[in-house]
């Protein structure tokens, strides 16, 4: 069962045939893309916080366990990361693509995947504030909101940081600029859009549902 965050939790992983799908499908995309990634120390800068992130999510499970429904959620994201460390996100294949659908200038994957950051983990945060936070109605969807910018501009912080630390052209990759001095600024305001739009797709879906015969 795909549970929501409106459903009841199973906080038994043994037992939780959807959740064990869901990692075991992100395990071999992961496992893929680190085969022979385009630059080793970048894919290393790129999963760091991948893996303070899933060591989070395993660490506190059995004190707060997110819907199936979340779950899924970010492991597409995870995936989708998983795919720019692989290539760089500057040289990843889709941006390729897009840039020449779309005649761009510069490779977007990395703009795009911050747009997904806020659009798939805004439901997993609103449930955050909703289940673990307990809090309710308009404020909920701030918290949540509140949170997505907190993290899409602390990971700003974190690129910024090891450029600072780690050698600076060695760190170029990692920070995917491709020469735009405000490319943070534009990423977090695309991580804000996605946000945006995913939680009204979250309060649309709840008014609907409650609307109901």
């Amino acid at each position: 069962m795909l549970s929501t965050a409106t459903t009841e939790q199973r906080k038994d992983f043994k037992n939780n045939r959807v959740l064990q799908a869901i990692v075991a499908i992100y395990a071999a995309v992961w496992l893929i893309a680190a085969i022979s990634p385009m630059d080793r120390f970048d894919w290393l800068l790129e999963n760091v916080l991948v893996f303070a992130f899933a060591g989070l999510l395993a660490g506190t499970y059995r004190a707060f366990a997110f819907s199936n429904l979340s779950y899924a959620l970010m492991a597409a994201f995870l995936g989708l990361h998983a795919v720019g460390a692989h290539y760089t996100y500057s040289e990843a294949p889709i941006g390729f693509w897009l840039q020449s659908a779309l005649d761009m200038e510069r490779n977007h994957y990395d703009r795009v995947i911050h747009f997904l950051f806020g659009l798939l983990f805004s439901y997993p945060f609103h449930e955050l504030a909703r289940r673990g936070a307990r809090i309710s109605g308009r404020w909920c969807y701030l918290a949540s909101l509140a949170l997505i910018l907190a993290c899409s501009n602390f990971y700003e912080i974190v690129e910024w940081t090891a450029a600072e630390i780690i050698d600076p052209e060695a760190a170029l990759a990692f920070l995917g600029t491709q020469g735009d001095v405000f490319d943070a600024q534009k990423d977090a305001a695309l991580a804000l859009a996605g946000a945006i739009l995913g939680l009204s797709l979250t309060a649309l879906s709840r008014k609907t549902r409650f609307r109901a015969p």
